[in-house]
């Protein structure tokens, strides 16, 4: 039989052929590296038998889709150690999360971190045994039974839950069977490096109502280094800390009267605001108008955008003249009546509308951090209105902008492109032309990008951003998004070269995406230490003593006049001692001025990561702070 590889090429098998087999006709060293395989599209073990015609896809650690399947084997390796060790505890789920595993447990006697050392070294056992792991799948009722033969409740509520005519498939290793869709790893020993790494509550189903588990977190990497560099990224994590930072910089808190809401301190507004007034730069530069829509408007509104109906847990509300009111969770209803307030002819558009609009979302107390999941955030929103010729390049213009401003912050970032989903609006001819509109502005512009097929928004496909910090880790940003359904529920309109009605086409995009998260990620992206421009201290002067501090604040009065954002540490406290509490604050321009500097009209510059850097004139240092600010250079 031939079976057809990713490449288009044709392989001979023997008939009904594993995937194993395939890969090994291929290389012996493709064999040897193989996790999975996706055959016509789905993934599967390699002993899955193959068909005449079938697409063949060979999946190693190299592919997402191969690690998340190695770290999926090993969460059901941590299931058999624990298995071993309690026998009386009852397991729930084990699914794959970002950098790891969890196993969800029902203990008869708690747990401890502690304890964790032991389960290791049971799972060690079973990964040196290399015990081969076995599909098999069985009739709803023999499935149920066979789990309540273990005493495994959580496993047969899971089962009874499965809708009629669903494969319920186990997976034996040893003498362990686990409930799993899969795939797995061929055998327990090809996992070469994992570790446990701590223990925390999760209610059942993640419902309240129900039994509180036991939830052990683990990670699993292809090799023992690249685990070794994910921890060392995890300590640096640690000591960037946003919420830490931000505590110790006096930038922002988060209190018991407003949990999720956060206060911005007066450094931290600074910091806010150098960001504001940036954004206002480029979108100003670009064509963009500022509009300000109320933070709260009536229910037929949302019930129009849909809100009302599909977002309406993660909303507040509240009566007004015995009207219903939510607050917004979102900023485009209100440009929708801003647009909609007077006519537009085609000879408008664009029109690019911007807004720094104060959000609020319902999440529940467990997921709030800090100010990367807040109550209330400010969305550098904008939203384009357009015919649909100008899509290529408003597409383009946009994606400009956030390169423009991911670049200055020196981060990394890869795209990716998200297609129509299932349940998505609109006709096929729309979807193809919007989505051809992204794909060919991407591909104008040179970008690298990756298809999600089928992740788009309900409304239109969408671009994401994903960009990477100092340490590698990745975050979800900037967005485009087209969309056809709003223009229609609200009945937007424009009138066309042809004197008639038309209907415009909607993008939402965000570059920062929520102004607050935006500043965490810096916080830790920089370490506290902000490019000059941004830092909410850009210089410190240091009189070494009190007959230095009248020409400190001489000096202090004419940077502020320049424009620069200055303090004088006039403490009867010695030099060395201003110097570091200045360095703990990560200032990055530490003035010392002493006798000698006073007559001299002098400054002694230190920089915050270079130290010394001898004695210039006031004059000369304003002008070197002044470049830097209007560079918005990285320091």
């Amino acid at each position: 039989m031939n079976v057809i590889l990713k490449n288009g090429d044709a392989i001979a098998l023997d008939e009904g052929a594993t995937a194993y087999a395939a890969a090994l006709a291929i290389s012996e060293g493709l064999a040897r590296n193989a996790v999975c395989a996706k055959v016509n599209g789905e993934l599967v073990d390699l002993s899955c038998a193959l068909n005449e015609g079938d697409s063949l896809e060979i999946v190693t650690l190299k592919d997402k889709e191969g690690l998340n399947v190695y770290r999926h084997t090993c969460a059901h390796v941590l299931a058999q150690a624990l298995k071993t060790v309690y026998p009386t505890c009852k397991l729930s789920i084990g699914p794959v999360i970002e950098n790891g595993f969890y196993y969800d447990v029902d203990f008869v006697t708690p747990i401890t971190q502690a304890d964790l050392v032991k389960v290791e070294s049971e799972m060690q056992k079973i990964i040196k045994s290399n015990l081969p792991i076995e599909r098999f799948t069985l009739p709803r009722e023999e499935a149920i039974e066979l789990m309540k033969n273990y005493k495994e409740d959580y496993k047969v509520e899971l089962i009874e839950d499965l809708p009629e005519g669903e494969t319920i498939s186990f997976y034996k290793q040893g003498n362990f069977t686990d409930l799993c869709r899969g795939p797995h790893l061929p055998s327990t020993g090809k996992i070469k490096a994992f570790r446990l790494t701590s223990i925390a509550g999760a209610y059942w189903r993640g419902d309240e109502h129900n039994k509180m588990l036991t939830r052990i977190y683990g990670t699993a990497f292809a090799k023992k280094d690249e685990m070794e560099a994910y921890f060392t990224m995890l300590e640096e994590a640690k000591k960037r800390d946003h919420t830490k930072l931000g505590k110790e910089l006096k930038l922002f808190a988060i209190l018991n009267e407003g949990k999720g809401l956060p206060f911005f301190l007066p450094r931290g507004m600074v910091l806010k605001n150098a960001l504001i007034d940036y954004w206002r730069q480029i979108h100003t530069r670009e064509g963009y108008v500022e509009v300000s829509t109320p933070i709260m408007l009536n229910r037929t509104l949302w019930e129009t955008s849909g809100h009302w109906f599909h977002y309406r847990d993660n909303m507040y509300t509240t009566k007004v003249d015995e009207e219903d009111f939510a607050i917004k969770p979102m900023n485009c209803p209100g440009g929708i009546l801003v647009y909609k307030n007077e006519p537009h002819s085609y000879k408008d558009l664009p029109i690019r509308m911007g807004e720094l609009g104060l959000v609020h979302r319902h999440e529940k107390s467990g997921q709030l951090h800090g100010l990367f999941r807040v109550r209330c955030f400010t969305q550098d929103d904008a939203h384009i209105f357009m015919t649909p010729e100008q899509i290529k390049d408003e597409i383009k213009g946009v994606v400009r902008l956030i390169n423009e401003v991911y670049t200055l912050f020196g981060f990394k970032y890869h795209v990716e492109l998200s297609t129509r989903p299932e349940n998505s609006m609109g006709s096929d001819e729309d979807w193809e032309n919007a989505t051809d509109a992204l794909r060919a502005a991407l591909d104008d512009m040179g970008f690298t990008y990756v298809v999600n097929e089928g992740d788009g928004a309900f409304y239109g496909p969408k671009i994401d951003f994903h960009l990477e910090d100092s340490i590698g880790r990745t975050w979800q940003c900037g967005t485009i998004q087209l969309d056809f359904q709003l223009p229609q529920r609200f009945e937007m309109e424009y009138v066309g070269e042809d004197g008639g009605k038309h209907r415009p086409i909607m993008v939402h995009r965000v570059a920062f995406g929520s102004i607050e998260r935006f500043i965490g990620i810096l916080i830790e992206h920089f370490a506290g230490k902000f490019p000059v421009w941004i830092s909410p201290v850009q210089a410190k002067i240091l009189p070494i003593t009190d007959r230095q501090v009248a020409y400190a604040n001489e000096l202090c009065a004419k940077m502020k006049e320049a424009g620069i954002r200055v303090e004088v540490d006039d403490r009867s406290e010695k030099i060395g001692y201003k110097i570091r509490e200045a360095q703990m604050e990560k200032v990055p321009y530490m003035l010392v001025v002493g006798e000698k500097e006073a007559e001299a009209g002098q400054v002694a510059v230190r920089r915050r990561d270079k130290g010394d850097m001898g004695a210039v004139s006031a004059d000369e240092f304003i002008a070197t702070v002044k470049k830097d600010i209007e560079d918005k250079t990285a320091f």
